[in-house]
């Protein structure tokens, strides 16, 4: 047989344990491990041979890191004391010499059953670290996706890096003032460094939704610092009402991940005093923050809007029927020099509205994500069209802006 031919060359080259020996069967039988299939070559090797069933001190393959696969659990657990985790992973880096044999075994030694070296070692640390945690009585699993914690094993510097993932959590956010925007947003002129203009802060606007919901996260998890992500952002002087706008916090090293989300939402709306809220906290995972972040969501906003001259009320309802449907919208002058500088076709779904006096009105509009509302409104100097100032002949400007409600699936 094919196989037992192999088997029995490898076993003549060298001193080579059962695990290495087996590897190169790997995808041979089911439920067995590689260090059985080993064991099975060299007992039906040693029949042949008529000698005795012995496992060598050393092994020419791995050079003994399966001996010293707990040892290496021993320290990654070390390193990670005093952290909450529910999932890991191991991986590896070979050495100079563990890659030259596994070039050597494909090519002397070619197997249509082999699995690499690397992937046999990343299990034995895990199964390891396993036992070790059983032994104190906890449990992880393996996670090859998004593992809370990741082990890095240097075979030839003998070092182990650990990467601690972020926690996450989704959740919305109320902003119920004006004035606020929904980052941090750093000083102009010094770059955040803190000059006279920004009063020695390095920050252009006193807080942020960020930085009102951010530091119960990093409390409660003990982590080192955090970021939020939004579905998207109001302009500083416009409210998030509503249901909230849809984010992820993101929270870096956290020493606790099992946090109770209740007293954290309730010290936001206590230390945020009536400027903030969150709704609907719960877990997440690292995928949420790009489901987030490109979230092209329906909207609805409701604008007061001031007239630069009297409007009746005819000429009222017929521009906000001009409105209803596709929207060519360019870049807005204001933002132009952080955005592109493009044309974007944009949809009017719903208006109404109605005139609080002959130069002022609220007008509630819904559209689709990504249409600058204010510029709907004023026409930008032409840039959005239709726009509300062409259709009625008169200028007009948003005064006052909020965010009723995102309508997502999240």
């Amino acid at each position: 047989m094919d196989f037992l031919k192999l088997g029995f060359e490898l076993l003549s080259v060298g001193p080579i344990c059962d695990t290495c020996l087996g590897r190169r069967y790997a995808k041979l039988g089911t439920g067995f491990t590689n260090a059985e299939r080993g064991r099975a070559i060299r007992v039906l090797w040693a029949m042949e041979k008529d000698i005795m069933i012995t496992e060598p001190d050393r092994c020419w393959v791995c050079d003994g890191i399966f001996s010293r696969a707990g040892e290496y659990a021993r320290r990654a657990l070390e390193l990670v004391h005093g952290y909450e985790f529910e999932t890991f992973l191991f991986g590896v880096h070979l050495s100079p010499y563990h890659e030259a044999v596994e070039e050597f075994l494909k090519k002397r030694f070619p197997s249509p059953w082999a699995e690499p070296l690397q992937r046999d070692i990343n299990r034995a640390l895990g199964r390891a670290f396993e036992r070790l945690l059983a032994a104190e009585g906890t449990e992880a699993q393996v996670d090859f996706r998004h593992p809370h914690i990741r082990f890095t094993v240097d075979l030839w510097k003998g070092g182990i890096e650990v990467y601690i993932a972020p926690a996450y959590f989704y959740g919305r956010y109320r902003k119920l003032v004006r004035g606020i925007p929904q980052t941090h947003w750093p000083c102009r002129h010094c770059r955040g460094r803190g000059c006279e203009r920004c009063n020695y802060t390095g920050k252009v606007y006193p807080t942020s939704v960020e930085e009102l919901i951010l530091p119960a996260f990093l409390e409660a998890c003990e982590g080192e610092g955090g970021h939020l992500h939004g579905a998207g952002r109001e302009d500083v002087d416009a409210r998030m009402l509503g249901r909230g706008r849809p984010f992820v916090v993101e929270v870096e090293h956290p020493r606790r991940r099992a946090v109770d989300l209740e007293e954290i939402a309730a010290r936001i709306s206590r230390e945020a005093a009536g400027r903030v809220e969150v709704l609907d906290l719960r877990p997440a995972s690292p995928d949420f923050v790009r489901r987030v972040k490109d979230l092209r969501a329906r909207k609805r906003y409701r604008a007061l809007v001031s007239f630069a001259a009297p409007v009746d009320e005819a000429t009222f309802r017929q521009a906000l029927e001009g409105l209803t449907g596709e929207i060519r919208q360019r870049t807005p002058t204001r933002v132009r020099h952080r955005r592109a500088d493009l044309v974007r076709k944009r949809c009017v779904h719903e208006i109404s509205g109605e005139l609080r006096s002959p130069t002022e009105a609220e007008v509630e509009i819904l559209c689709d994500g990504g249409l600058y509302v204010k510029e709907l409104i004023s026409g930008d100097d032409g840039g959005t069209h239709p726009n509300l100032s062409e259709l009625l002949g008169v200028e007009a400007r948003v005064t006052e802006l909020d965010v009723l409600e995102v309508l997502d699936d999240l």
